[in-house]
């Protein structure tokens, strides 16, 4: 396994991009992350979370773009993947893959259709997926997402598991939205990558010990983010309002739909709106408030 440096930074929870068909545009997906690596502003990517609609896609689709993703020119230290399924199996089959092809990391949410599952429940679903991967080169990241699992890893699982599996737990992705919880968390387990999810979080990174953000919405605040994230002094302050503000226009709609309508309306690549079901592309009305949204806030849009 290659020794990469441990991810740090502004993250962007990419999307995945969809022909008519909803089959998966991979050559599109491969020149919008090599975007974001650049001018994008971006240290990081989470491939195939949230945003990237993974819980939509076969097992064999998502490891049909781990494949390409990791066979083209991008930098896969820089890459992390999400690996979560309700499926046991297939929560396994994605986590070793990850491992395998050279990713960065594998963000595994927990399984999220069974509810009323206990700390103990959850720790040894994780603990169990370690086992049959490895735990000898495993980099694995933690997503906590507790509105749409049901679930919570909590400091009582993450203790757990790092009592077992010291070297491979690595960090947390927190979506949970209670800026609380992540620095509970950060402060129990200090060689603990901790990432909240929203661009505000910034403002306190240093104080709280975060180790940056994983967002939906630095597909589009990624260059803002970065000089809040880099920077002290004035203007990081005001590119951290300028990224927040994106964050707010963005979040007024449905976020996936809406964080691929604002990638259309930057790409001008309308394709960019569709959705995989059961979620539901922005109404036109929609898409034409955010993107006067977004014209508010200085977003150019297509050049």
């Amino acid at each position: 396994m290659p020794e990469y440096a441990r991810l740090k930074g502004i993250i962007a929870a990419v999307p995945t991009p969809l022909r008519e068909d909803f089959q998966v545009d991979q050559d599109r997906l491969i020149e919008f992350c090599a975007f974001l690596l650049g001018p994008g502003g971006c240290d990081g990517i989470n491939l195939l979370g949230t945003t990237g609609e993974a819980t939509s896609l076969s097992t064999d689709e998502r490891l049909a773009i781990m494949r390409r993703v990791a066979n083209s020119d991008l930098p896969l230290s820089q890459i992390m993947v999400g690996t979560g399924a309700a499926a046991f199996s297939d929560a396994v089959t994605l986590s070793r893959s990850a491992m395998e092809l050279g990713f960065a990391g594998a963000l595994l949410l927990p399984p999220f259709y069974y509810k009323g599952i206990d700390s103990e429940g959850v720790a040894t679903f994780v603990a169990d997926v370690i086992r049959r991967v490895s735990s000898n080169g495993f980099r694995l990241y933690l997503y906590n997402f507790p509105q749409n699992t049901g679930l919570s890893y909590d400091v009582e699982v993450i203790d757990r598991l790092r009592q077992i599996f010291p070297s491979c737990l690595l960090g947390l992705k927190d979506s949970s939205g209670v800026l609380d919880n992540s620095a509970t968390i950060a402060r129990t387990f200090r060689d603990l990558d901790v990432f909240p999810s929203a661009e505000a979080s910034l403002s306190r990174a240093d104080e709280l010990g975060f180790a940056g953000i994983i967002s939906a919405t630095a597909n589009i605040t990624g260059q803002f983010a970065q000089k809040a994230w880099n920077e002290r002094g004035r203007d990081a302050r005001a590119a951290l309002d300028h990224a927040v503000a994106l964050r707010t226009a963005i979040s007024q709609f449905p976020l996936v739909a809406s964080v691929k309508a604002a990638v259309a309306i930057r790409t001008g690549q309308p394709l960019w709106r569709t959705t995989m079901p059961p979620l539901t592309a922005l109404s036109n009305k929609q898409y034409a408030a955010l993107e006067t949204a977004l014209r508010g806030c200085g977003e150019p849009g297509a050049a």
